[in-house]
């Protein structure tokens, strides 16, 4: 008999820095939502995206990675990658398909050990190891923690992912539709468009540029036709080196910067952007409560 019941459900995608979470989730909803880059710690707050199939809704949730945090923005998001553990309906632990479980890979597993949901292993970047490696690490994440299901995907090339999907609604429960089904994600368009100029903070300025880059929207007017939509924003570091290099000579690159950011969020808002940049020092914001506050972090 064909299952006519609707399921519905939660599930946190966990695992440790730069793995592929975030390009895993753009991978399934079809679109980008999610900010990436090849640097770790790219995600910082608890992103959800909704993906809409025959008879089902899956919310998945994108968490920042879990490591050894040091400063108190990065314990800030360890402890919102943790907490959307207890949370969910269901569990994906991404790992790599050609690296062998390392230490913090066996502390997340240790995590694990209380969870009451299903927990999936997925294992990505399976194209890029020879097929009996990613046998040999199946075996040796078995060993570890009894995984409902353990399935090999490249979020880069969508190798595998629709079939983990299909999985994943298996398992999830009966239950309503949680959101409407025309949209991908609950996160407000400031929120993207923020993220989408911390992206192009972290890809050019490259290795020049710590993590204690934030970006907020100070203002988002549209016009009553759409046809154009004003944005100010405000990127803030925490030296006065490190705004010489995010302005660059002459300006360039913060121009560099907006070029990129205004094309991907016009494709965005299907509408024309002027973006207006200001950059500002915060000296140790990342450390300092009363900033993390103002800034979304606490």
């Amino acid at each position: 008999m064909p299952d006519t019941q609707f399921r519905s459900g939660f599930v946190s995608i966990i695992g440790r820095p730069n793995v592929g979470k975030s390009t895993l989730l753009n991978r399934i909803l079809g679109e980008k939502i999610v900010i990436t880059s090849d640097k770790p710690q790219t995600t910082r707050n608890r992103i959800q995206g909704i993906h809409n199939l025959p008879g089902a809704q899956i919310v998945f949730i994108d968490t920042p990675g879990i490591h050894r945090a040091t400063s108190r923005l990065n314990r800030y998001m360890v402890d919102v990658a943790l907490s959307s553990i207890k949370e969910v309906d269901l569990i994906l632990f991404l790992a790599e398909a050609h690296r062998d479980p390392g230490e913090q890979e066996r502390e997340i597993v240790g995590l694990l050990g209380g969870a009451t949901v299903p927990v999936f292993l997925v294992l990505n970047k399976a194209d890029l190891a020879p097929q009996e490696d990613v046998f040999k690490r199946i075996d040796a994440y078995r060993e570890l923690f009894p995984f409902r299901e353990i399935v090999p995907v490249s979020a880069e090339t969508g190798f595998g992912v629709a079939g983990l999907v299909e999985l994943v609604k298996s398992q999830l429960p009966e239950g309503p539709v949680y959101f409407p089904d025309d949209i991908l994600t609950d996160l407000p368009e400031r929120f993207i468009v923020a993220e989408i100029i911390r992206e192009k903070v972290f890809r050019l300025t490259r290795d020049e540029i710590p993590y204690a880059t934030a970006v907020e929207v100070d203002s988002f007017k549209e016009r009553p036709d759409g046809s154009l939509v004003s944005i100010a924003a405000t990127i803030t570091v925490e030296r006065d080196s490190q705004k010489g290099i995010v302005i660059g000579r002459k300006g360039a690159m913060l121009r560099r910067i907006g070029t990129e950011a205004r094309l991907e969020i016009e494709r965005l808002l299907a509408a024309k952007v002027f973006l207006e940049l200001f950059v500002r020092v915060r000296r140790d914001w990342s450390e300092n409560p009363a900033m993390l506050r103002d800034l979304g972090y606490e």
